[in-house]
């Protein structure tokens, strides 16, 4: 699927990049139906390989982007200028894939890349033996879940009791009890289970620095706290949410595998009135801040690996009025560097005080006053640096601010989505999956209230998942 959560905030004008923050929402008021603005905003992508650098689509609507108008644009010209630019490249192919601009914004695929393009094969398969090929099929359905759940495929003995049940709508029932029996199974949530599986992104393990149990050759954290809780969060009746906002931490206990909630760990440093979650565990601090006194990568790993946004593709771009200050001499001010920066050191402010690894004892811990205490010498303006930050273009006065609004958000509900779909499917969503995607994550953040089990549920449920 062409899903890129993301928000196009640059187009190159007159040999020069300028953020322009309207764009997105520009494009989503002329398109408000397509892929791109359910739940999300087109990337830079959209019209750049790399901004400045324009693709093959970014060209053609930059040269109809109010010709003869002094350059740079304002943001207000730039927003009344580009409806009529969009519109007059339309009809035009500018990947040469044989597909109009328009309709493939419409059908969610890249205008700017001739490899991606709307594919409408009328399924060819028919009944065989095995299934109803094309159309959702209850006894196919069966196998791959009990391999995706249980890690086992079905006896002949299972399937043939499976198609003896007395209708569709009993063997349904059926295939739901069976995704509950499964996933409190040690394959779905124990150690090195399925969920571990889908939590690999956001913890990003490295066994050679690996404490406690499983030791690596330089022990410096031990990120079995993180999977934990991550899959405390994903399983029974409990909010997903508190991956980022729990002021608590889990236990993993016993064979089969239990978790049980913890107010401390002897492993864990920051005091509860500043925890958020699997952002500031003694692993994230250790690995993601280390040495740092702005730890951008803290920001940008939580950004990307529980929202689904990666700045270093200029994906979630949001651009903040007056930055980036660069108050750590670090040179990001330049050209080159400023359109992502004036949405990421807004985004990293409130870590400031999260440190990671120092030669003390207050190694990851949450430390007032942190930068003047620790990192006077790194320039002059760093104790300057704020707290208060920014996540999309919603101020916050600590990272627990930032956890909240970043939960609130469609994109933590279609990354959270997007994440077990790739599991089961096979595949992030498709173009052609796109209706039953965003069906599955608005039930996910609306009706089931960001609890896994439930969307797995549904996912089950897609055609995605159950045509063979």
């Amino acid at each position: 699927m062409h899903t890129r959560l993301l928000f196009w905030s640059a187009l190159l004008l007159a040999g020069s990049a300028l953020a322009k923050p309207p764009a997105g929402g520009v494009f989503c008021a002329k398109y408000p139906t397509v892929p791109e603005c359910i739940g999300r905003q087109p990337a830079c992508g959209m019209c750049h390989i790399a901004a400045p650098q324009r693709n093959v689509f970014g060209t053609s609507v930059e040269a109809n982007l109010a010709p003869g108008a002094a350059r740079p644009l304002s943001d207000g010209d730039f927003s009344m200028a580009l409806p009529a630019a969009l519109a007059a490249v339309e009809m035009l192919d500018a990947d040469g894939d044989g597909v109009s601009n328009l309709t493939e914004i419409q059908r969610g695929t890249a205008p700017s890349d001739p490899n991606s393009k709307p594919v409408d094969r009328a399924c060819e398969g028919t009944t065989n033996p095995q299934f109803t090929v094309c159309k959702y099929d209850l006894r196919y359905v069966y196998k791959k879940l009990l391999l995706d759940f249980c890690g086992a495929s079905p006896t002949f003995e299972q399937v043939k009791a499976f198609l003896a049940r007395p209708s569709d709508d009993d063997r349904k029932a059926f295939l739901d009890a069976e995704i509950d029996r499964c996933v409190a199974t040690d394959f779905w949530r124990g150690k090195n289970g399925q969920l571990w599986k889908v939590a690999h992104p956001q913890i990003r393990p490295v066994g050679s620095l690996k404490q406690g149990e499983d030791p690596g050759a330089i022990p410096l954290a031990d990120y079995y706290d993180d999977y934990a809780l991550f899959a405390w969060t994903q399983t029974d009746d409990h909010d997903a949410r508190e991956i980022l906002t729990a002021d608590y931490f889990v236990r993993r206990l016993g064979t089969p595998t239990r978790y049980e909630k913890a107010q401390n760990l002897a492993s864990q440093k920051v005091d509860q009135a500043h925890r958020a979650g699997n952002m500031t565990t003694d692993w994230a601090l250790t690995y993601f801040v280390m040495f740092t006194a702005l730890p951008r990568n803290a920001a940008s790993q939580m950004y990307r690996g529980y929202l689904g946004l990666d700045i270093a593709k200029q994906e979630g771009l949001y651009s903040v009025p007056n930055e980036p200050q660069d108050y750590d001499d670090k040179g990001v001010k330049q050209a080159a560097c400023a359109a992502c920066h004036a949405t990421l050191d807004p985004l990293t402010y409130p870590f400031r005080n999260y440190n990671g690894i120092s030669s003390d004892m207050y190694d990851t811990r949450y430390i007032p006053m942190r930068l003047e205490l620790g990192f006077s010498n790194v320039a002059p303006r760093i104790g300057q640096t704020p707290e208060r930050g920014v996540i999309f273009g919603q101020p916050v006065n600590t990272l627990r601010e930032w956890a909240q609004v970043a939960v609130a958000s469609d994109a933590f509900a279609i990354s959270t989505t997007t994440d077990y779909w790739k599991l089961l499917v096979g595949h992030a969503p498709k173009p052609d999956e796109n209706a039953e995607f965003v069906a599955t994550w608005k039930r996910f953040k609306g009706d089931h209230q960001y609890r896994v089990q439930k969307l797995l549920h549904d996912i089950v449920k897609t055609e995605a998942y159950g045509a063979p």
